[in-house]
């Protein structure tokens, strides 16, 4: 078998097979990386077999065989880690091969965040809430989100440009913005997510900002998914009132002997 530089373009077909095969999806922060990977392919005489993805020389962020070829798989996991001196992998619980032979290897586990995925419960705002509060942000709103958020939200104004940026207002104060992130890799799927004014955390609005975006991603035909970090339990419980469930985890496991 062998192994060469390629585009992600020339393993689309096997991205989408690896994906079809999750057994729940990622969000766009672990998406963010593994666009941002250099891509390897996979060739047994000539056919194409698997892919893997290494983001900054060091962290990897794919790995993936065909079912006929899978039997190799501890192997060739061995060999992308010593040539590619990979020191990290982040690996979807979602992933059973990968998370397997990641195990298989020892590797120490770091608990990097939660996914999540809609409950379909049926939540609303509760009674007398204003349905129009939350809204598409303009540039108008450049100056308010970037006031309330800082840099946590980056470059606001190409995320407004981009439609992926909501607000929420109580007459001329902004309560929190919405933000919803369409994936690149997961047909009709988006990562929603809130950022609360400080001065009005706990007091429902992230949870109204969430069943927003929810409302409006399925309005779109959107499946909306979210994830947080795994020690931000307030952003855990806020998605959690919204009807966002988690049963899969994000992983970040250190190859043991490796040097960063």
């Amino acid at each position: 078998m062998i192994t060469r530089v390629c585009g992600i373009e020339e393993v689309r077909e096997l991205l989408q097979e690896y994906i079809e095969g999750l057994s729940s999806p990622f969000d766009t922060f672990l998406e963010q990386y593994i666009l941002a990977s250099q891509f390897y392919i996979i060739l047994s005489e000539d056919a194409l077999i698997g892919y893997y993805a290494v983001y900054d020389h060091r962290l990897l962020t794919q790995f993936y065989l065909r079912r006929p070829h899978q039997r190799h798989a501890q192997v060739l996991l061995h060999r992308v880690v010593e040539e590619h001196h990979v020191s990290e992998v982040f690996v979807s619980t979602g992933d059973e091969l990968l998370l397997s032979l990641a195990l298989d290897r020892d590797m120490a586990i770091a608990k990097q965040a939660y996914f999540f995925q809609d409950s379909e419960m049926g939540l609303t705002s509760g009674p007398g809430s204003d349905p129009n509060v939350l809204r598409p942000a303009v540039p108008a709103d450049l100056e308010d989100i970037q006031r309330v958020s800082g840099d946590f939200l980056g470059s606001c104004a190409l995320r407004i440009q981009k439609g992926e940026l909501f607000t929420c207002y109580r007459d001329s104060e902004l309560l929190g913005i919405g933000i919803v992130e369409r994936s690149a890799l997961i047909d009709g799927t988006a990562s929603i997510g809130m950022f609360t004014n400080e001065s009005y955390r706990h007091q429902g609005v992230g949870r109204r900002i969430i069943l927003g975006l929810k409302a409006w991603c399925y309005a779109q035909g959107i499946r909306p998914i979210s994830g947080c970090w795994y020690y931000n339990e307030a952003s855990k419980r806020t998605l959690e009132s919204a009807g966002m469930v988690t049963r899969t985890r994000l992983l970040r496991m250190e190859v043991a002997g490796q040097e960063g």
